[in-house]
């Protein structure tokens, strides 16, 4: 983390002995206050250079050990550099200096090795408004906006000086106050606030940057279509990547206007955004292609042919499972493409998984793949659980034993008989698998559960 640097004060003036007016907002230092800012200035300096960051994006690391300030006075009177007398950096070594008349000589000398900007505000900048007494401040933000900035204004002109600052200068000094300690410190000064803005600045983006994807992310993840089914749908979901909300597990649920529930789970192969990516365009496309009414074979035939051309590597693939639940609720059709089969869990029977003897290939795998639609008897009253590899893959114990469709199955059986439901027995069974591989899956895990209940 960046270190906290101090805040604008009645500027290093002070130092000096010289009383001067704060900034806006803020009221003149009295004596006592002036005294004990004294006494702290040098603690501060050391705190500041000893902690701080290198790598935010300052030019150059003025942190380093073996490092030099460089400084750029931006001044039109050539026989005013003796302003600038000689300068020290905390460890007693100079402080170099380049001289600019105006701001096209700036620009040809401001290099990444250019650490602070001390700019004379009674600069005239081309082509901005007579009546802006800031133009040059801003034109030299526009020209620099890396840089630490120093205003350099008269003495009278405190007003003014306070205004730079609030423009986006890191301090301002009065011209017939300097002097060499005064600036040094002043420079150091600049630089700092400068390295901690900036980081402030990222760490800000950042963040909106993580929630502008956060909501992007959870926008994709499905909203069931299930309006006058009697059928209860619940889903549990935890993507693999550290702070995502998507993985390349997807899943979907619809009903179609003849009351037949379609749902379907599925898991891209690999992690990471471009997994996601497929995911949500695979679900999107099963979603369309099974309200037009296609279904079984058909359907997987398109979506490999979707997944084929959507996917950047030949060897990307994805695992699917589809039900087909019919209107009355008491049958199905399953399709399974190199995916898990589903679990069903009955009132008079104890759960078990449905059959799986034809299973087809994945997706993306063999041109040509015919997938079989089995038929499957539910019952009047069932759970039928459907899931991705991340629930049954992870492992028990500190050994490499791997919990598997059977640990799985029987560990549904317990938390049924322990009289769990819906997102009870979701969040249950997550957590009890998370718990069994010693802390967090690697692996995207879905799961989704639709309950028949007369």
């Amino acid at each position: 983390m960046p270190v906290p640097v101090p805040r604008q004060r009645a500027i290093p003036a002070v130092e000096c002995g010289q009383a001067q007016a704060a900034p806006a907002g803020e009221g003149p230092l009295t004596e006592g206050a002036r005294r004990a800012d004294d006494r702290t200035d040098d603690r501060k300096d050391a705190t500041a250079e000893n902690n701080a960051t290198p790598g935010d994006g300052v030019p150059h690391d003025v942190t380093a050990a073996h490092a030099n300030l460089t400084l750029l006075l931006i001044e039109d009177d050539p026989t005013a550099a003796p302003i600038v007398p000689d300068l020290l950096d905390s460890a007693g070594k100079p402080i170099r200096m380049r001289t600019a008349r105006n701001l096209t000589e700036a620009e040809r000398l401001l290099t990444d090795d250019v650490h602070c900007i001390l700019l004379d505000l009674a600069l005239p900048a081309p082509g901005r408004a007579a009546d802006d007494e800031l133009a040059v401040l801003r034109h030299v933000l526009e020209l620099a906006p890396r840089h630490a900035v120093l205003a350099l204004t008269a003495s009278g002109d405190a007003e003014r000086g306070a205004e730079a600052v609030r423009v986006g200068a890191q301090d301002y000094l009065f011209r017939d106050e300097l002097d060499g300690r005064l600036l040094s410190r002043a420079i150091r000064y600049a630089v700092e606030r400068k390295r901690s803005d900036t980081a402030e600045r990222r760490l800000a983006e950042g963040k909106l940057r993580a929630q502008e994807n956060a909501r992007l992310e959870r926008g994709l993840l499905p909203t069931p279509l299930l309006e006058g089914s009697p059928l209860r749908f619940a889903a549990r979901y935890r993507p693999g990547r550290s702070r995502a909300l998507l993985g390349g597990d997807f899943y979907d649920t619809v009903r179609t206007p003849d009351g037949t529930v379609h749902a379907m789970i599925g898991d891209v192969c690999g992690h990471g955004p471009d997994a996601a990516a497929l995911g949500v365009e695979l679900r999107i496309a099963w979603r369309a292609l099974t309200l037009a009414g296609l279904c079984g074979d058909q359907l997987l035939n398109t979506l490999q042919q979707v997944l084929e051309h959507e996917r950047d590597d030949d060897e990307i693939f994805a695992t699917l499972c589809t039900v087909d639940i019919a209107p009355d609720g008491r049958r199905a059709g399953l399709c399974l493409a190199g995916h898990p089969a589903p679990l069903i869990a009955r009132p008079d029977r104890p759960a078990r998984l449905l059959p799986y003897d034809n299973n087809g290939p994945a997706l993306g795998l063999l041109p040509g793949a015919r997938w079989p639609r089995m038929q499957v008897e539910l019952g009047a009253e069932w759970s039928l659980m459907l899931y991705t590899d991340g629930l049954i893959e992870g492992r028990v114990g500190e050994g490499r034993e791997r919990l598997g469709q059977d640990g799985m199955v029987e560990m549904i059986r317990r938390q049924l008989a322990a009289g769990l439901s819906g997102e009870d027995l979701l969040r249950s069974a997550v957590n009890e698998v998370r718990d069994l591989n010693g802390g967090e899956l690697t692996d995207d895990v879905a799961v989704v559960l639709l309950d028949r209940v007369p």
